[in-house]
């Protein structure tokens, strides 16, 4: 059997978790995928009621070898040219690291074009949320294979074994960690009361900053990862893509807030995640190979 017609190199694996109510892991990712036109796999490594976030709750993890055979299958397909990127986000145990790099490893075979984007989803500000196992996982076999890997603060600190204190350990560590292009989201921000997401590749280093909004739903780690990967996909540029992506999340969490929504509500604000209208502050920063950080507008 042949590859749909055009669809080629177009269609999106996605591997994360899949919650019944809300709009995390893979109900986050795909919604954005395919709003953004893009046909996408869906795979979940994980199955939830809601966000633990919300409270304890039942997990389904497939078995290891069940999971391992559906990753086979895929791997096997006869449609697998159509398919033009592998995105990983959270796991449910280390075990499924393998089998996602054996998915990985199949994509790129049959079409050497192929993007390969970890979310290594582990922890945040108050600590790892996965077994360390799992982490662990994550970053000896899946960070080294990523085309983009979209850590956010805390997880591109426990992956560099080291504190960093700014946005220029940051982008440095990134740079050590392999994956050519890195998107750090809760990075440092410049202007107070801000968040921002850093881009590092081996020649530029951007920081793209919006205000913070507070009590933010969850999803935005997942979002933002689904986001840029589909603009790369569409043509933009990493730096543009940083920007569309960032202004997309902070549009959709502010009309969530305002609305007093516990989770984002991107099937209501589906215009935003496609033409985006907040304004989001971009600077080009010095990069790390150039000497010490500074800042300019982009």
């Amino acid at each position: 059997m042949t590859d749909a017609p055009g669809t080629a190199g177009r269609a999106v694996i996605v591997l994360s978790s899949h919650v019944v109510r809300g709009t995390v892991g893979n109900r986050a990712a795909v919604f954005a995928l395919e709003t953004l036109g893009l046909p996408v796999w869906a795979m979940p490594t994980v199955i939830l009621p809601w966000h633990p976030g919300h409270g304890r709750a039942t997990r389904i993890v497939p078995p290891a070898g069940e999971f391992s055979a559906l990753v086979d299958d895929l791997c096997a397909a006869p449609w697998l040219g159509e398919v033009g990127a592998v995105l990983s986000g959270y796991l449910g145990g280390p075990e499924q690291a393998e089998a996602v790099a054996r998915l990985v490893g199949a994509v790129k075979a049959r079409n050497q074009g192929a993007l390969y984007l970890c979310d290594p989803v582990m922890g945040d500000a108050g600590g790892l949320y996965v077994p360390e196992a799992t982490a662990a996982a994550m970053r000896d076999l899946l960070v080294p294979l990523a085309d983009i890997a979209t850590p956010n603060r805390f997880e591109l600190e426990w992956l560099a074994g080291a504190a960093l204190p700014d946005n220029s350990a940051a982008a440095r560590a990134a740079l050590r960690l392999g994956p050519p292009t890195m998107l750090v989201t809760s990075a440092h921000a410049l202007m107070a009361g801000s968040i921002g997401n850093l881009l590092v590749t081996d020649r530029e280093a951007v920081l793209a900053e919006h205000r913070a909004v507070p009590d933010a739903p969850h999803g935005t780690g997942d979002l933002i990862s689904a986001l840029f990967l589909a603009r790369l996909m569409t043509g933009q540029s990493a730096a543009k893509a940083l920007q569309t992506a960032t202004a997309a999340v902070f549009e959709v969490l502010a009309r969530a807030v305002k609305r007093g929504a516990d989770e984002l509500m991107l099937e209501t604000d589906a215009q935003s995640l496609a033409r985006p209208m907040a304004m989001v502050q971009m600077r080009r920063l010095v990069h790390p190979d150039a000497g010490p950080e500074g800042g300019r507008r982009a």
